[in-house]
């Protein structure tokens, strides 16, 4: 059997401004379980680059360890990629963005990577906002260890042996909102047409992005009792609002009724519209959006769509005020301007 990919190409499939079809933003073939839901997170970020017309060599993807953190392989097969050690990840991340602002960096972790040994790093690649979309496969549970329940595991839900979980449960979404995100969406590895709107914004916006995807595990976490399963997000799932990306470079020839769509203008002067139809939800609303997930998480309910954003936000750079150039640009006297330059520096500290 091959598990190599074909490179063949119809001649018709669809250019984006590039001249790049879908094909030319795939990565390997995927060794993941059939119908994990990793897979799906992989094609929305394929689909979501594409219509961006983003060059794949200006992405960087960054992972884990973990089913999620093996998801990167399968996608942007072009792109700067670095598999970093067990809940690490943002911590590479945030050393290659402060060597390089240029790139567009994308970040893959999972439950286990983000929500327990990566718990800490996840904090303070917040504070920092870091300008990242930061993907979470969440699924509940260790898919490449056989199944324990993970941190994000709910409460009462059990595993596929019958163990009944005793612990509560992380929200992560609750949490970088808590930590100061300015954009926190949630999705559904299920909802294609959702997750790909949702990436789309999430690039163009300047700061830390944040995507909870639920993705079920089909092989360890997706039976009766499961709180991760295909079974139970369809029974408990609400939809906050439907969302739409539209680039700044694009005119907006629309009809907007009054009162049924808002318009939330991003850091770059890209807009996201946001349609409601579930409840009122202000998205730009940091209480609002806090109190909407609590009374969700006491409603056994799982809120999806754009839960967040903060249309002004500041990234790590404008709040450090870094070099704007990357650091392998600048020249040896860039670097090292003498010890006149130093002096001054340290006379300032005294």
């Amino acid at each position: 059997m091959s598990y190599k990919k074909s490179h063949f190409q119809h001649p018709s499939l669809k250019r984006n401004e590039l001249g790049l079809t879908y094909r030319d933003y795939e990565g390997s073939l995927s060794t993941l379980c059939a119908g994990c839901g990793h897979d799906a997170i992989s094609a929305a970020v394929v689909q979501a680059c594409h219509e961006l017309s983003l060059p794949p060599h200006r992405v960087a993807k960054m992972s884990g360890i973990g089913c999620s953190s093996k998801a990167p392989t399968y996608f942007l097969g072009q792109a700067h990629g670095f598999n970093s050690v067990h809940g690490r990840m943002p911590s590479v991340a945030t050393g290659a963005n402060m060597a390089n602002r240029d790139l567009v960096y994308i970040g893959m972790s999972g439950d286990g990577d983000t929500s327990n040994i990566g718990f800490g790093q996840f904090a303070h690649v917040i504070r920092r906002q870091m300008n990242m979309m930061y993907i979470v496969a969440n699924n509940g549970v260790y898919g490449l260890t056989k199944g324990q329940s993970s941190a994000t595991a709910k409460m009462g839900s059990t595993s596929k042996k019958g163990a009944v979980n005793p612990l509560a449960d992380i929200d992560l979404a609750t949490i970088a909102i808590d930590m100061g995100a300015t954009f926190v969406a949630r999705g559904f590895s299920g909802d294609t047409a959702q997750l790909v709107t949702l990436m789309k914004a999430a690039m163009a916006h300047r700061g830390f992005a944040f995507i909870d995807i639920v993705s079920p595990c089909v092989t360890f976490n997706n039976h009766k009792g499961s709180g991760y399963s295909f079974d139970y997000f369809r029974e408990h799932a609400e939809l906050v609002n439907m969302s739409d990306f539209i680039p700044i470079r694009e005119d907006i020839l629309v009809e907007v009724p009054e009162n049924e769509v808002r318009e939330v203008i991003l850091h770059d002067g890209s807009m996201i519209r946001l349609k409601h139809v579930a409840h009122e939800h202000d998205e730009t609303n940091r209480l609002d959006a806090l109190s909407a997930l609590h009374k969700a998480h006491h409603d056994d309910t799982v809120l999806t769509g754009l839960l967040y954003v903060d249309p002004n936000a500041e990234d790590m750079h404008d709040v450090l005020g870094t070099a704007a150039r990357p650091l392998n640009d600048l020249t040896e006297k860039e670097l090292c301007p003498g010890m006149s330059i130093l002096d001054s520096i340290n006379n300032g500290f005294r």
